[in-house]
């Protein structure tokens, strides 16, 4: 194939900008991982991935343009596809190609200097991919305020914490067991928006069955139901965005779903403040939960109604070989044909090594195999363990409850959960600038300690006397805690998990890492209560505390940085032993004292990864 690279450039170092700087104990492990073959051979493919056109010839370019448009029916786009390909393969020297009108430079121009104007389409999927967001925040957050009046119907009291926790925990084990591995077939027989449709379909129909229940265990199998819209929607949406977008706006398309589930979540409070006192016919005392649990079948109405009005991802189409979907698909989120067709040619190239990486492999064992994907699946388990383990949740399910044992009235506990959901979202809105901006490793090591301490404080305030004192001191407490957890442990998870695994294997990783996130959700909602009651309010929060500090070690000494990192640099990251980046870190604790601490003058110290231009 055109492109490959010799024997002797394969046991290249796989990214000559980027070679390890660390000790000679650390290099020799660095060393022993580079002779694992796979791993070799994965960088290679890489490298290709990173650009597959760019060691083409102009003649090899222009006769596999006429190739591929001969093979899938797009002649009457050939001179797009050529001009696209040339573009493609050497994006940087656009003004230079005589080829290209003054039109099409323009257009180029136009996605860097004004990423966001975008056609009307493109927009409208933004919409589309907000939509399933808020329907998944809503479906998190209304179960908040409507357990303080559903518990008392059915009977449910105090000491029935593990009943208590299941009933809300139950969506939780049904998307991690089932629901994140449905992903997978769904997207396979009906298409991206095939799967968000019947996502919210279900939502919308667990929703009713919840809002209609006559008993605990119906209500239990009901919540259990929406388990399967959870797990398959929060896989699938955001791959939709990325897959429809171009790469200038990816990564804060890719954002917005936790933004506009932060969102979601706020309106699932809001409905618990809204419906709390209603009462249909009047006096009857059971419609709250029944109209709070049944208004989240509200959001999901309106992204069916929308979702086949936006085209199918042209990835999934060229997937199936239909081409000229894929390229009718691309023309409505794009300016222009050429645009397109640009687009099309390169997605297809890219396609083309992902499967030759597939072929004839065994892709769960690839998964937990090679060492590089190994650490990468260490690294997307640990923040996605810890966006549930830093105890926000206990929050998005518990906080009417915690409110109420704090002091406040019930009323009064919705009104000020409802706070908690708006805090969450306005501070998530900068977490779109913050996270690319910081980086995912430093954003966590800044908010873990401070959500320790907002914990301890919270906690703590229970020691208080009854009174305003507590009730300040609780409420502050939660709410600095939302204020410092959505511009980190909220965007963090899912942006790293779809960063640090490499493409063939990407779609398992995800799975694997949205199992995580709801397994240890469901862990979290089923204990909380029993937690609260063995522990007390004060070593409940106390616990949570102490593993926001272990989050903090653990991201100090073992998470690699994924900020801006090509696939090739991630490769290198990755293939590094964790003791050794342990190591390197552990050694530069004193030089830390020093420089910023004691205002030593020191010796600037050897980075990790030596980056060149």
């Amino acid at each position: 194939m055109a492109g490959e690279k010799s024997q002797d450039e394969e046991h290249n170092p796989p990214h000559p900008g980027l070679r390890p700087t660390h000790s000679p104990s650390s290099s020799q492990g660095f060393e022993s991982g580079e002779k694992d073959g796979k791993a070799r051979q994965q960088s290679v493919v890489n490298t290709k991935l990173q650009n597959p056109l760019a060691e083409m010839s102009y003649d090899e370019l222009m006769a596999d343009v006429l190739q591929f448009a001969e093979e899938h029916q797009l002649q009457h786009a050939l001179d797009d596809l050529q001009k696209g390909a040339l573009v493609a393969q050497k994006r940087s020297e656009f003004e230079k190609m005589d080829r290209l009108t003054d039109d099409d430079k323009t257009l180029i121009r136009e996605e860097k200097l004004h990423r966001w104007r975008q056609p009307k389409m493109m927009y409208y999927m933004t919409i589309l991919c907000a939509g399933s967001a808020i329907v998944q925040g809503m479906d998190q957050s209304a179960v908040n305020g409507a357990q303080a009046f559903y518990f008392p119907y059915f009977g449910i009291s105090d000491d029935q914490v593990w009943l208590q926790g299941l009933i809300n925990g139950a969506p939780y084990l049904c998307s991690a067991v089932i629901g994140c591995w449905s992903t997978k077939p769904l997207n396979y027989y009906f298409g991206r928006r095939g799967c968000i449709f019947i996502s919210c379909f279900i939502s919308i129909a667990a929703s009713l069955w919840m809002a209609v229940v006559d008993h605990w265990w119906n209500l239990l199998l009901a919540r259990f139901a929406l388990g399967f819209a959870v797990g398959a929607k929060s896989s699938t949406t955001p791959v939709y965005a990325a897959e429809c977008a171009p790469p200038e706006i990816r990564g804060a398309l890719a954002m917005m779903w936790q933004m506009w589930t932060a969102f979601g979540i706020m309106l699932g409070f809001v409905a618990g403040v809204a419906f709390g006192n209603v009462k249909i016919p009047a006096g009857v005392d059971d419609t709250q939960w029944r109209i709070i649990l049944g208004s989240t079948a509200i959001p999901p109405m309106f992204v069916c109604a929308q979702v086949y009005l936006v085209p199918e991802s042209p990835r999934w189409y060229m997937s199936k070989g239909r081409y000229r979907k894929a390229f009718e698909s691309l023309q409505r989120f794009r300016w222009s044909r050429f645009q397109a067709a640009r687009d099309l040619y390169y997605i297809h190239k890219q396609i083309a090594i992902e499967y030759e990486l597939q072929k004839g492999k065994n892709l769960w064992k690839e998964f937990f195999g090679v060492p590089r994907n190994r650490r990468a699946a260490q690294s997307s388990f640990f923040v996605m363990f810890m966006q549930q383990f830093c105890g926000v949740n206990v929050i998005a399910y518990y906080s009417t409850v915690i409110f109420q044992t704090s002091g406040f009235t019930r009323s009064e506990a919705l009104l000020v959960s409802m706070g908690t959901g708006i805090v969450n979202w306005l501070f998530a809105i900068p977490a779109v600038y913050t996270i690319d901006t910081f980086g995912r490793r430093n954003l966590l090591l800044v908010t873990f300690p401070l959500m320790a301490i907002m914990l301890l404080i919270t906690g703590f305030s229970f020691l208080a006397p009854e009174g305003m004192g507590r009730l300040a001191g609780v409420a502050t407490g939660i709410y600095l805690f939302m204020v410092v957890y959505s511009p980190g442990e909220g965007p963090v998870p899912f942006t790293y998990s779809a960063e640090a695994f490499p493409l063939y294997i990407r779609e398992y990783g995800m799975a694997f890492a949205t199992a995580t996130t709801w397994g240890f959700n469901f862990i979290l909602s089923l204990t909380w209560p029993a937690l609260e009651e063995a522990f007390t309010p004060t070593g409940a929060f106390g616990f949570y505390a102490a593993w926001n500090l272990f989050g903090w070690g653990f991201a100090y000494f073992c998470l690699p940085e994924t900020k801006e990192r090509t696939l090739e640099e991630l490769d290198t990251v990755f293939s590094m032993p964790t003791s050794d980046h342990a190591r390197y870190y552990l050694g530069m604790l004193p030089w830390y004292l020093k420089k910023y601490i004691l205002r030593a003058d020191v010796e600037p110290r050897e980075p990790l990864y030596d980056v060149k231009d």
